[in-house]
C-alpha cells in the first residue's frame, strides 16, 4: 500500500474518519506508512479501517462521540494501551446541518453544533497535547472552515463554532510552540462529499451556484484537503504553527 514512508512509524489519530474528508485523510496517512487510529460516532468507520487493512495498511477503528469526555478518554485509554504514544492528530469530526437565520435558530441546534465542533475539538486536543508532551512533541491539525474566517449566512452557529476552532488552534499553538507541538487548522470551502451531494442532488441550479462561489470553478475534493493536512503534519512544515490554511478554490480571496 505504501508509496512513500513519509509517516512510517507514526501513530496518527483521525476523528470523523467514517466518511468524507476524514476517510480520505485516514487513507492518505496509511498510504504513506502511518498506523492510523480512526474514530467516529458512525460505526461504518470500521469499514474504512478494514479497507485500509485489506490493502496492507495499519488501521484500527474505535467508536467515539467526541462531545463526550468519557468517550474521548476511552479512546485515549485504547491509544495509550496499544501504542503508548501519539504523533499526529487530525480533529475532523464536525456537524453542519444548520439552515436558518440567526433569529430563527433554536437551542437544540446550537447545543449540538457547539458540543461537537467546539467542545469535541477541545476535549480531543487536551488528550492529544497531554500525550504529545510525554512523547516530546507532535503535530495537530483541526478542521475549521472558510466559515471560520468570515460570514456564513443562515449558518451563524456553525460559523461561530468554526471561528472558535480557529481560536483554539491559534491559542494552543502559541502555548505549546516551545514544546515541539505544532498546531494548525485547515479551512475548507465546499467539498464534494456525500453530504454535499445530498444537498444538490435534487437541485442542479444549487450546484451551479455553489460551483460559481469558487473562482477555480468547482468544489473541492476530499483528497485535496487530505493533502493539505498531510503537509501540515509533515517535516516540510516544521516552521509552521498557528496558521489557518484555506483549501477553498480561491473563495476567500474574493
Amino acid at each position: 500500500m505504501h508509496t512513500s514512508s513519509r509517516f512510517s512509524q507514526k501513530i496518527v489519530l483521525v476523528t470523523g474518519a467514517a466518511a468524507g474528508i476524514g476517510e480520505a485523510t485516514a487513507k492518505a496517512f496509511a498510504h504513506e506508512g502511518a498506523t492510523v487510529v480512526l474514530a467516529d460516532i458512525n460505526p461504518s468507520g470500521a469499514n474504512v479501517a478494514k479497507a485500509i487493512s485489506d490493502l496492507g495498511g495499519q488501521a484500527v477503528f474505535q467508536l467515539c462521540d467526541v462531545s463526550s469526555k468519557e468517550s474521548v478518554h476511552s479512546l485515549f485509554d485504547m491509544i495509550h494501551q496499544h501504542y503508548g504514544r501519539l504523533d499526529i492528530a487530525f480533529n475532523n469530526a464536525g456537524l453542519e446541518f444548520e439552515a436558518a437565520k440567526l433569529a430563527e435558530g433554536i437551542d437544540e441546534t446550537y447545543d449540538k453544533i457547539m458540543a461537537v465542533n467546539v467542545k469535541g475539538v477541545w476535549l480531543c486536543m487536551q488528550q492529544e497535547i497531554r500525550t504529545m508532551l510525554k512523547n516530546g512533541g507532535g503535530a495537530i491539525v483541526n478542521t475549521a472552515s472558510v466559515a471560520g474566517l468570515g460570514a456564513a449566512p443562515t449558518m451563524s452557529i456553525y460559523s461561530a463554532s468554526k471561528h472558535a476552532v480557529v481560536g483554539l488552534t491559534k491559542s494552543a499553538a502559541v502555548e505549546y510552540a516551545k514544546k515541539s507541538i505544532r498546531i494548525n487548522a485547515v479551512c475548507p470551502a465546499v467539498i464534494d462529499t456525500d453530504m454535499y451531494r445530498r444537498a444538490v442532488n435534487d437541485d442542479p441550479k444549487k450546484a451551479a451556484t455553489i460551483h460559481a462561489m469558487h473562482p477555480i470553478g468547482r468544489v473541492g475534493r476530499a483528497e485535496e484537503v487530505a493533502a493539505a493536512v498531510l503537509y501540515l503534519c509533515s517535516d516540510a512544515a516544521s516552521f509552521t504553527t498557528g496558521i489557518t490554511l484555506p483549501v477553498d478554490g480561491g473563495s476567500t480571496s474574493i
